[in-house]
C-alpha cells in the first residue's frame, strides 16, 4: 500500500470512492479534480494494486494558517479497519504546506457514530481537547434537505512526529 498526494488522474478514482461510501455527500467530480490538483498537498489518498482505497481531503482556510479544514475522510470497505484515515491525516501532517497547523476542524452530522469515534480519536492521538458546536442548521442553512453540520475542533495540538 502506498499514500501520496493525489494528481489530476485520481480525481475520477476519489469521486467513485466517495460515491461508493454512502452516507458521504458526493461533490461533482469537477470539485474531485480541483481537490486533486488545487489542494494535492492538504489530501492524500491510499493506493493498493493501482486502486484508490481510502481519500482524505481538506485544506488551510486562507484566514487560519494555523488550521488543517478536514473535508471529507472516504474508505473504502476492503479498506477498512486498517487505521488509514489516521495514516493519511499524519502524512498530510507531514507536508511543509501544514507545518504551522496546530489546530483540526471539520463538520460531521450529529448521528454520523462512526465520524464521532474517528475524530475523537484523532483529538486523543494528538494529545489535543476535542470541542463542537453548532455550524450549519438544517433548516437555516441547508433548508431541510440536509441534516445539521457540528463544527468539531481539535487543538491546539504539535504536530506529531513524521516518519
Amino acid at each position: 500500500m502506498e499514500i501520496t498526494s493525489p494528481k489530476s488522474e485520481d480525481g475520477a478514482a476519489v469521486h467513485d470512492l466517495v460515491a461508493a461510501c454512502p452516507p458521504l455527500d458526493t461533490n461533482s467530480l469537477y470539485m474531485n479534480l480541483i481537490q486533486t490538483t488545487h489542494f494535492a498537498q492538504t489530501c492524500a489518498l491510499a493506493r493498493e494494486d493501482g486502486e484508490v482505497i481510502a481519500w482524505v481531503s481538506g485544506h488551510i482556510p486562507p484566514e487560519e494558517p494555523d488550521t488543517f479544514f478536514l473535508w471529507q475522510v472516504a474508505v473504502g470497505e476492503k479498506a477498512r479497519g486498517k487505521r488509514l484515515p489516521k495514516k493519511l491525516i499524519a502524512d498530510i501532517f507531514s507536508r511543509p504546506a501544514c507545518k504551522n497547523v496546530r489546530y483540526l476542524k471539520t463538520t460531521i452530522t450529529p448521528d454520523n457514530d462512526a465520524s464521532w469515534g474517528l475524530f475523537r480519536s484523532v483529538a486523543r492521538w494528538l494529545g489535543a481537547p476535542l470541542k463542537d458546536e453548532l455550524f450549519f442548521d438544517k433548516e437555516r442553512h441547508f433548508k431541510g434537505r440536509h441534516d445539521s453540520e457540528v463544527l468539531v475542533t481539535i487543538g491546539p495540538f504539535d504536530l506529531p512526529p513524521s516518519g
